[in-house]
């Protein structure tokens, strides 16, 4: 888990959390730019290590509940922002975490974070689950996982990943991170990422646990036409009806035509 840090910090980064600690104050910057908080916002952090985004968001005025894992750090935390009254601390696993209990009636949430690469697609699906309480959400990832997450039809990014994110919110792939920026480095190269939940989908889909069937069949074997990968799913003649190709393979359709087929394959 890539985490802030505050530069003078002595925490030691423990490997069962991996973790490694932001401490370029230019990519600092480039992330309170991109969320650009305000007074009226109500922002969640998830991993904020040793508060070093931390502290900056607060400077908005916004008000902040943050989600720790590590117990050393919360009390780390705690003790550096504990006494500010537009904070509040949940030593918590956000993978079980219910995001929408701390929205109040008719409010949306911003996330803001950096996630588990170990556990980022899990987590990912669980906060969409919550997305009639979310806003938009801001994370650094690992920058592979975040070119699947945004990646077009026909690309060889493009997969399950990103139909399954792409239908329930917009994907913006926002700028890398390298290893140096961390401490200790990372193996992998890192990226920011935006998501925005669609609050009036474009392509609506009536039955998402017979989309999801459909997809995860899609891609199981790429190199499989879908007139064989989708056979026991979708009839010939549902494939027709959205104009698809059954000699086309599952990279080369949008998330509009799987929606599609799982729409007219469940009526």
């Amino acid at each position: 888990m890539v985490r802030g840090m505050s530069i003078h910090a002595s925490h030691r980064a423990r490997k069962r959390f991996g973790q490694n600690f932001l401490h370029d104050p230019g990519v600092i910057d480039r992330i309170l730019h991109a969320v650009s908080p305000g007074p009226a916002d109500h922002l969640v952090e998830i991993g904020p290590g040793q508060g070093a985004i931390t502290g900056e968001l607060l400077q908005s005025g916004c008000l902040l509940d943050a989600i720790e894992l590590d117990r050393d750090l919360v009390q780390r935390l705690r003790q550096r922002f504990g006494t500010q009254p537009r904070f509040r601390l949940h030593s918590a696993d956000a993978l079980k975490f219910d995001f929408c209990s701390l929205a109040e009636e008719g409010e949306l949430l911003r996330i803001v974070g950096n996630l588990p690469y170990n556990i980022s697609t899990p987590l990912l699906f669980h906060l969409l689950d919550q997305a009639r309480c979310i806003r938009d959400m801001h994370f650094m990832l690992q920058k592979e996982v975040v070119e699947r997450m945004a990646a077009a039809p026909g690309s060889r990014t493009y997969g399950r990943l990103s139909v399954m994110l792409q239908i329930r919110c917009k994907v913006e792939n926002l700028f890398p991170i390298g290893p140096g920026a961390f401490s200790p480095p990372p193996k992998v190269e890192s990226a920011f990422v935006r998501l925005t939940p669609w609050r009036e989908p474009p392509h609506p889909v009536a039955d998402f646990g017979h989309f999801s069937r459909i997809v995860s069949a899609a891609f199981s074997q790429r190199r499989k036409t879908l007139r064989n990968t989708l056979k026991p799913l979708v009839p010939p003649e549902v494939m027709e009806k959205c104009g698809v190709d059954p000699a086309l393979r599952a990279e080369q359709l949008s998330p509009a035509e799987f929606a599609c087929l799982a729409n007219a394959a469940s009526t």
